[in-house]
């Protein structure tokens, strides 16, 4: 795992290029504090941040090509690295290290960009063509691994920081103010835009080239779903069975300790399970005080169960606070998932011992896990209704008071999907926004938050509406909000993280599964939980989804309601925001009027953020 950063200009980038590129890279030393390599000619700069994992010797970046026309920096790991080289040493390329980065730049001279084809891992790289001056970025396809990039004038620069870009002279940090509306809807920033305006993210599963043609941006693979109705239900748990044996055999591959997370679910508790039959395993849990819900007793019995080497940590409202800027640094964006703390703080206590884990991540959307994802059936009597009905039942729903039971039904019953689902999170209602934004600014409207989730609502025309929902978070709430602050919070201690649910060889199956067998039995992701019976009891493969609960609504309650009132009179509040609106609802939820915790934390989170990368 590393941190990789460049910038190039087919014009050429000064000579001064060398001071710059050193800021950028020690952005991000926590990223890789073993190592790091830089490469510079006339027209391109590479920077690259090392964390050792295989050949800890060996393997410095940027890498050579054998006849010095490429240079390669890469991050992430490719998990079937050695069968590829296996396969170029047969066509004659010679290997100066162990490492899996170095068959990259072999099979990018041998394939072009479609080198990003038969990677298996997560993966950004970016390689330069000293001969044909042309710049090949590319994102692995869920978007595992960070990449961003922005233009100035005719240089392109990019980095796996926007914090790292920022370092760049020609990068000035300002904020993406036509993207906050869709940050109060998400609860982070949806791609390919971010909080800071022009710069942005390579989607996942694109590449990016820059020549003498241009710019150019391409999609290398393509998440489809292909129910297969013609297997019955043996053959998909042996199938995902097998494919994850062989996935987090894939995901062991290092030369330094492992361990994993360790939650009160089936998703992690199976990735151990699987883990615990070929090594032995350390495992690693948080808990939060005051919680309704807490996993490490849970947890706990799971470990036990396995016979896990298990540590656990426990955090408080005030060690939460005391950390939040500086976990907000690290970041980058704002991203308002209180969970994000939660996993802050075992990554922690993980590095201490270990520089890789295995996690769960991913499970819910490849298996389709969320209970969200039984609302369809659930609303289905009232979207059966003729037109008309829903209409008059939607006005009601509409008119009654908040807190009515029944009254949620009604609304998204007779709401279309893609007007009532934006994916896990759904922050502000577009009322609600109108109440918190700065007319000034925001007085003329803004973009719906169906400018964003459209084009995948078109995309999955063909699909029943619970794979719609499970298609729309592959490429929205997965990659911005789970992978974001999973990739941010363990790089924070120089943590190696890995996501064996991701294999594409293991979607690719798990795409084939029909509907009836992703909900079954009043369970979600059934496929998986009969999988991990195969080696966990009822007890565990039938426990509900929590992940890492943090009791945020209790917190600002009882300890932070003063810290979001400073908060909400800042200048960064009293510019984006309405402050009456924000003083308004942090009373109504203090005074036990309503549940406003989450959409009181997503503002303080950016207002927070917005105070650490705009202090001028």
């Amino acid at each position: 795992m590393c941190g990789i950063c460049g910038f190039v200009s087919l014009k050429g980038i000064g000579e001064d290029s060398g001071p710059v590129l050193e800021a950028m890279t020690q952005v991000m030393t926590h990223r890789g504090p073993d190592d790091y390599g830089f490469y510079h000619d006339s027209y391109a700069a590479l920077g690259f941040r090392r964390l050792s994992i295989i050949d800890l010797k060996g393997g410095r970046q940027p890498f050579t090509s054998e006849n010095g026309r490429y240079r390669a920096v890469f991050n992430g790991e490719i998990y079937n690295f050695q069968a590829l080289r296996r396969e170029l040493q047969a066509k004659g390329h010679l290997f100066r290290t162990q490492t899996d980065g170095e068959v990259i730049i072999h099979l990018y001279e041998d394939l072009g960009e479609n080198c990003v084809k038969k990677l298996r891992g997560m993966f950004t790289l970016a390689i330069w063509d000293t001969l044909e001056k042309k710049l090949f970025l590319a994102r692995d396809r869920f978007g595992i691994k960070p990449l961003y990039y922005t233009l100035s004038g005719d240089m392109l620069i990019f980095a796996s920081e926007a914090k790292a870009l920022l370092q760049h002279p020609s990068v000035e940090a300002k904020l993406n103010q036509a993207a906050l509306p869709h940050y109060l809807t998400f609860q982070y920033f949806p791609d390919p835009e971010t909080a800071f305006a022009g710069i942005y993210r390579l989607r996942p599963a694109h590449h990016l080239t820059l020549d003498r043609k241009g710019l150019n941006i391409q999609k290398y693979w393509h998440l489809r779903f292909r129910p297969d109705y013609s297997k019955d239900l043996n053959y998909y748990v042996d199938m995902a069975d097998h494919l994850l044996q062989e996935a987090v055999r894939l995901h062991m591959i290092s030369d330094v300790p492992r361990g994993a997370f360790l939650s009160s679910g089936i998703d992690s508790s199976n990735i151990v399970a699987l883990l615990n039959r070929l090594e032995d395993v350390s495992t690693y849990s948080v808990g939060c005080e005051g919680g309704k819900y807490d996993e490490l007793p849970q947890a706990r019995k799971t470990a036990a169960f396995l016979g896990t080497k298990h540590k656990e940590v426990r955090i408080g409202a005030g060690e939460y606070w005391d950390n939040l800027a500086k976990i907000t640094w690290y970041q980058d964006e704002p991203v308002a998932d209180p969970s994000a703390v939660a996993l802050f703080f075992v990554a922690r206590l993980a590095a201490a011992e270990v520089k890789v884990v295995l996690s769960g991540e991913g499970a819910d959307e490849v298996f389709g896990g969320y209970d969200i994802y039984r609302e369809p059936a659930a609303v289905a009597p009232l979207q059966g209704l003729p037109g008309p009905l829903k209409q008059l039942l939607g006005r009601a729903s509409r008119k009654l008071p908040e807190g009515f039971k029944g009254k949620n039904y009604l609304r998204r019953g007779t709401t279309l999907l893609e007007q009532r689902y934006f994916g896990n999170a759904l922050i502000f209602s577009e009322e609600e926004k109108a109440a918190l934004l700065n007319r000034e600014i925001y007085g003329r409207g803004w973009d719906p938050p169906t400018v964003v989730t459209a084009p995948y609502y078109k995309q999955s025309l063909r699909y029943d509406d619970t794979t719609r929902m499970q298609h729309l978070d592959f490429f929205t709430w997965m990659p911005g909000d789970i992978l974001a602050k999973a990739d941010r919070m363990t790089m924070a201690h120089s943590l190696e993280l890995r996501v064996p649910y991701l294999d594409h060889v293991l979607f690719e199956f798990a795409a084939t599964i029909p509907p009836r067998y992703k909900i079954r039995k009043g369970m979600t992701k059934y496929i998986l939980r009969q999988a991990a019976a195969r080696y966990l009891p009822d007890e565990i493969t039938r426990r509900p989804k929590l992940g890492f609960p943090v009791p945020i609504a209790l917190w600002i309650r009882d300890y932070y309601k003063d810290h979001l009132r400073e908060l909400f009179h800042s200048r960064a509040a009293r510019t984006y925001f309405n402050p009456p609106q924000l003083e308004h609802l942090l009373n109504l939820h203090c005074q036990g009027q309503g549940d406003y915790g989450r959409k009181l934390w997503t503002a303080a989170i950016f207002i927070l953020w917005h105070s650490i990368y705009f202090k001028s």
